[in-house]
């Protein structure tokens, strides 16, 4: 072990690693090209205090691996250097921004900005010069948000040692209290090849770099600043759309543009307006078929809504959203416009303050509309938490004088320790939510419009554990929020055990993992009752094997129109299945990787047989071709029927800074096949050239395919920071 690390560890446990930023001169020069070879970095202090996280845990690194932190008024600077004695071993696949790397060698580290151990700013490079960041929560459980996108620049070089890099974040890109000179911060390194995970602090498995409270200690920033505070972000759109109609053809072609304003109040609370809000660069989302009785729940993409998202998540392990911002500005598929925002997000003491105020424009059928949320939450003791969220949604309307404003308001609380018996994580969490009648003259009661629940975890390695109960009233549907269900009661535990076998020549860990549900109607009356037990194998190379167990009790209140058109309609009644499954995926780190699965069990009146297959090829750097097919075929006594989805995607990315992305979606559930494509062009960190085309068939019963619409839109984003 490196004489360095060993005296670390001596010093500071290591729940205390601690690491001090130099003041640079203001004469420095500094020229970001991954290399460490400027002499001021001579004199900056350097810590390769790594541990194993896996395979050994707690074990010396097999590589060593050296981080450095300088910082001026403006900027902080992050330098590290990854030894390899084997630098043709090294991974470096992908090259576009927040691709995953999951394939490929990669340095992580996250900044926790207030020092309270729950969110953090979350980064990631890999040799190739790949940027990947992202708003880090973890309180009562591990939510990361890499749709963020900060202004910050890495560079990166490779050499007989291994690879390094340069990093340079401006104190103007994250929030932080100006009145603490200490951040939480903390690295972590994977070598690929030999799936090796290096943590710097809290290297122990139920810790690492994700849990914010294990994070050391940045000490010595002093007198930061972050310049006037104002950030001006302009735009300019040019699109072009066909459309076909009932009547012929509409094509049609138009300029736009719009503004986004930020402000810093302070260095940890910032205010936005943004006017004419577009979303034309947002990726479309990726189809899935749904044979269920609820609606599935898609992942925001848009930057104005993803910016300070994390202060308004709510009682984030209990799976309610009073708040879902995709309740904004998007109506059965079809988008609305938005004339303007406002935001203001931040930490007010030891508060967590979160405002949104939106007016949408109208579209078609739908009018008009004003949306409130209002977010606040108190940090109390030394890790949990309070908090309370108000919603609301008034619709521009004439015609329909009983809809009425609708009010949501929830508080929560979340009770954490990351002491219990001795050193292990324990959680709690409540919460209670209620909303107005969305009609003048309705009938329902309190009880009705409401939910609550309580969660008790014990998020730990080898032995983790979950405990919920939830009760949702059969009127609940919050105006701004998401709750595919409602009516019932729900008590749903699990249970999950690791063996990491670090001395086995092939295996690397097997997961038992065991999850029941018993859910009831609001008269104590089981609706849903499922017990799965889901063995997991994990291999040394990275390969996986999971198995699926489980026995499903469904009773259906009214019959259920599975294929949403009258020609499979499954009877009210009880019916119990057994279900399994097998999935496999061999090692990512290759330049071919396959995986895929089978499944069996009953389904209704019937069974179901679900197959699926995906396949990624990486012949250069930067260049990633993928596919993906999945099928349920299902034979009811109703009906015999199947579902195909097929996926094709292509990466291509010639540097960090221009990519080139395409994906092509087709179901025959649908019918429809559409195309995303989009060019993008960092300018320079915060501003971007988007080329966007898209373009959407429609298949005819003589399997014809005829265009329903396409559009090509170029939109320029520029910001300016003073």
């Amino acid at each position: 072990m490196p004489y360095l690390a060993l005296l670390t560890m001596l010093l500071f446990p290591d729940d205390e690693r601690r690491l001090t930023a130099v003041l640079l001169p203001p004469e420095t020069h500094i020229q970001l090209d991954g290399r460490l070879d400027e002499s001021f970095w001579m004199t900056v202090p350097g810590s390769d205090a790594f541990r194993q996280q896996e395979p050994d845990e707690g074990a010396a690194p097999t590589e060593k691996t050296v981080v450095r932190v300088a910082y001026t008024r403006h900027h902080l600077f992050i330098g590290v250097i990854c030894y390899d004695a084997d630098p043709d071993g090294i991974r470096s696949y992908q090259r576009q921004r927040d691709m995953s790397l999951a394939t490929d060698d990669r340095f992580m580290w996250i900044l926790d900005t207030y020092r309270d151990g729950r969110s953090a700013y979350f980064f990631e490079i890999n040799p190739g010069g790949l940027m990947g960041d992202g708003l880090l929560t973890s309180d009562q459980s591990i939510n990361l948000n890499k749709d963020w996108d900060g202004i910050w620049t890495a560079r990166t070089a490779r050499g007989a040692y291994g690879w390094s890099a340069e990093i340079r974040i401006p104190f103007r890109t994250v929030n932080f209290d100006a009145s603490g000179a200490d951040w939480g911060i903390n690295f972590q390194r994977t070598i690929r090849r030999r799936t090796e995970e290096l943590v710097w602090s809290g290297h122990r498995r139920h810790q690492g770099l994700f849990r914010v409270r294990n994070a050391g200690l940045l000490t010595g920033l002093k007198d930061l600043s972050q310049g006037f505070g104002l950030e001006i972000s302009p735009y300019g759109l040019a699109a072009a759309r066909y459309q076909r109609a009932s009547y012929g053809r509409n094509t049609s072609a138009n300029g736009d543009a719009g503004m986004d304003l930020t402000y810093s109040i302070t260095t940890n609370l910032r205010a936005s307006v943004s006017i004419n809000t577009d979303f034309a660069e947002t990726e479309v989302d990726q189809r899935r078929v749904n044979l269920t009785r609820f609606p599935l729940r898609y992942p925001e993409q848009r930057d104005f809504f993803l910016e300070g998202s994390h202060i308004f998540q709510f009682a984030p392990s209990s799976g309610v959203y009073p708040y879902f911002s995709r309740r904004i500005g998007l109506e059965s598929g079809q988008t609305i416009p938005l004339q303007a925002g406002a935001r203001l997000a931040g930490q007010v003491g030891r508060f967590d303050v979160g405002l949104i105020q939106i007016r949408s424009g109208s579209a078609g059928d739908f009018p008009g509309e004003d949306f409130t949320i209002a977010r606040t939450k108190a940090h109390i003791l030394s890790a949990s938490t309070v908090g309370v969220i108000y919603t609301r949604r008034s619709t521009q309307q004439s015609n329909r004088p009983l809809l009425q404003d609708r009010h949501t308001l929830g508080v929560d609380l979340e009770l954490s320790s990351t002491t219990a018996f001795g050193d292990r994580n324990l959680n709690f969490q409540a919460f209670f939510i209620a909303h107005n009648a969305a009609l003048a003259d309705a009938s329902s009661t309190l009880f009705d419009r409401s939910t609550r629940g309580v969660r008790v975890s014990y998020p730990n390695q080898p032995f983790s554990m979950h405990a919920s109960y939830r009760e949702f009233g059969s009127g609940y549907d919050p105006a701004v929020g998401f709750a595919p269900r409602n009516g019932f009661r729900r008590f749903q535990p699990s249970f999950e055990y690791s063996w990491l076998l670090s001395q086995h020549a092939r295996l690397r860990e097997v997961i038992m993992h065991l999850r029941h549900e018993f859910l009831m109607d609001l008269d104590f009356r089981p609706e849903t009752v499922n017990t799965s037990l889901l063995p997991e194998i994990r291999f040394i190379r990275g390969a996986e094997i999971a198995v699926t167990i489980g026995h499903d009790y469904e009773w259906l209140r009214s019959p259920f129109d599975i294929r949403r058109d009258g020609s499979a309609l499954i009877p009210a009644g009880g019916y119990h299945t057994f279900e399994s499954e097998l999935e496999v995926q061999s090692a990512r780190q290759r330049k071919w990787s396959v995986g895929g699965g089978i499944g069996y069990g009953g389904f209704w009146t019937g069974t179901r047989t679900q197959m699926g297959a995906d396949m990624v090829f990486r012949p250069l750097s930067g260049i990633n071709l993928s596919a993906s097919w999945s099928r349920n075929g299902v034979n009811l006594e109703e009906a015999s029927f199947a579902t195909n989805l097929v996926r094709t995607s292509a990466s291509i990315a010639l540097t960090p800074l221009l990519a080139f992305t395409a994906n092509l979606q087709y179901d025959d559930l649908s019918r429809i096949a559409g195309l995303y494509s989009r060019l993008r062009w960092t300018v320079r960190p915060g501003s971007d050239l988007y080329v966007v085309y898209t373009h959407n068939w429609q298949q005819n019963p003589l399997d014809r395919f005829r265009s329903l619409n396409r559009q090509t839109a170029a939109k320029l984003a520029y910001t300016a920071r003073l």
